[in-house]
């Protein structure tokens, strides 16, 4: 029987130089699969706004919303760490704000930890949320509620004064009390120096083969139907076909009258 994971198991697991895997779930059916697979971390991301609603971008996202979500995961988790994402102007107002939906999304959604995209203005959220007694995951380099402000999907720490920035950037987040960090679309090596320097679990993506573990977009995995695919992602299943071609199945049979037959009738 595999034992629940726990922010403990992710620091075992970087001493003790495993890998810690995750990937991303919005309902019970999936999260039953990923938990089934011995996966480390289930993220509620606010991805579900590109994935699962259909936005251009996580913006739209709402606590309510990831609330709702965590609840389905948890529902269909028995091992794996479920964290749950903090949405866009959920925590940038005030340190207030941040600790009051961190709570939210661990007592009302059943989360056992929270997401926090950050930067040098979300060090005081970051250790208010802590001190409250939520674990932090800090997600650092390229942040996609920021995307207006970045211009874009873009690569992070490039160069050598950006990459001493972000190389900055998670140090204080390992001093604010952050749980662990997720890095995406980094350079490999200064991935690999964060990884290197810090006590606390990294988790890349988009960051190279060196951090302590990896997350991906489900939807992305499983080649579901996405118009953008980042080029840090594998594919490992082509599921769109088969959803598509078990829908036209449906449909042909029942025009043609070959469903339902007898054997589905009562």
């Amino acid at each position: 029987m595999m034992s629940k994971v726990t922010i403990s198991t992710l620091h075992a697991k970087k001493q003790n130089k495993e890998k810690i895997t995750a990937l991303t779930a919005y309902d019970a059916p999936t999260a039953r699969l990923l938990d089934e697979s011995g996966i480390d971390i289930i993220l509620v991301g606010d991805s579900l706004g590109n994935t699962f609603a259909g936005h251009d971008n996580s913006l739209p996202v709402t606590t309510d919303q990831i609330i709702y979500h965590c609840q389905a995961v948890r529902r269909g988790c028995n091992h794996a760490l479920i964290l749950g994402d903090m949405p866009f102007m959920s925590y940038q107002v005030s340190v207030e704000d941040a600790i009051r939906n961190a709570g939210r999304i661990i007592k009302e959604g059943g989360a056992h930890a929270i997401k926090m995209e950050v930067g040098v203005a979300h060090v005081d959220h970051v250790s208010s949320v802590v001190n409250a007694g939520i674990p932090v995951i800090a997600h650092i380099g390229f942040t996609p509620q920021a995307i207006h402000q970045i211009g874009g999907f873009k690569v992070q720490g490039k160069g050598e004064a950006a990459a001493q920035e972000l190389i900055n950037l998670a140090h204080q987040m390992e001093l604010a009390g952050a749980a662990g960090l997720l890095l995406e679309m980094v350079p490999a090596q200064v991935s690999k120096t964060i990884t290197d320097a810090l006590r606390i679990p990294t988790i890349g993506i988009g960051a190279g083969p060196h951090t302590d573990g990896q997350i991906l977009v489900t939807n992305d995995v499983l080649g579901y139907k996405s118009e953008f695919s980042p080029k840090f992602v594998k594919r490992y299943a082509s599921i769109e076909t088969v959803i598509s071609d078990a829908f036209k199945s449906y449909v042909s049979e029942i025009k043609s009258q070959t469903f339902p037959k007898d054997e589905h009738s009562y």
